[in-house]
């Protein structure tokens, strides 16, 4: 037998931030509305809702299968005092339609770390020591702004194009780049969720697919592959 490469995938991240001093935190796959989305800034009536469409248990209840890992940051954050350095790997689930790139099932890993004076520099330098790790001495990193709920501001990051060392290919839509993760800096509303003066600490939070770094790293072209049980897939790893 031999190890998945999401596995594979999952063990090497926790190792990097390991050596970065980040602990493993887990949370409940089935989550309340609060902690899926309204202790993330996602109210009600938020529209970033629609991007996540659930899988819900029971809706009086507000009951659902979480959508991301995120709510882990929100009890650890409940049950402890800052600082806080944490990732938080695990399943996730949306109501996406199968595609090459879709799942409704899929893993994540959300890092969370919060004290007094992080600032968008620590976050970035984290990152870009997980990137040269996971892809390579020579992996440069670009930031561009996004929008997720919970950050402010926020950003996606994409790597350089290790297959073609930024040149321009198929895998990179000859663009160079490869976007793999969201992030951000701790929005104010989150600390106060959960108990946190956001006037006297701040903190940085980023989430990625596991999967999209899996299929990058191995060259696999299709989300599908890796659920399938091939063993002529598995067999490679």
């Amino acid at each position: 037998g031999r190890r998945h490469p999401l596995v594979l995938v999952t063990e090497e991240i926790i190792s990097i931030f390991g050596d970065l001093g980040f602990q493993v935190a887990e949370g409940p796959e089935i989550e309340t509305e609060y902690y899926n989305f309204e202790a993330l800034n996602t109210p009600p009536d938020h529209p970033a809702r629609d991007e996540q469409d659930s899988f819900y248990l029971d809706r009086r209840k507000g009951l659902l299968l979480r959508t991301q890992t995120s709510p882990v940051q929100i009890r650890v954050m409940e049950g402890q005092r800052p600082p806080v350095r944490v990732i938080a790997p695990g399943r996730c689930f949306r109501r996406d339609t199968t595609d090459a790139s879709h799942h409704p099932v899929f893993h994540q890993v959300e890092g969370l770390l919060v004290d007094r004076g992080v600032s968008f520099a620590d976050l970035k330098g984290a990152l870009e020591v997980f990137s040269r790790e996971m892809f390579g001495p020579a992996t440069r990193t670009r930031f561009r702004p996004d929008f997720f709920p919970f950050t402010e501001p926020s950003a996606d990051m994409s790597i350089s194009c290790f297959l073609c060392s930024g040149e321009g290919c198929r895998v990179c839509s000859r663009t160079g780049w490869l976007e793999i993760l969201g992030s951000g800096m701790v929005d104010p509303n989150v600390f106060r969720a959960v108990g946190y003066d956001p006037e006297e600490v701040t903190g940085f939070a980023f989430g990625m697919g596991v999967e999209r770094i899996a299929m990058l790293k191995y060259g696999i072209d299709d989300i599908r592959a890796l659920y399938e049980n091939d063993v002529r897939l598995l067999r490679q790893f």
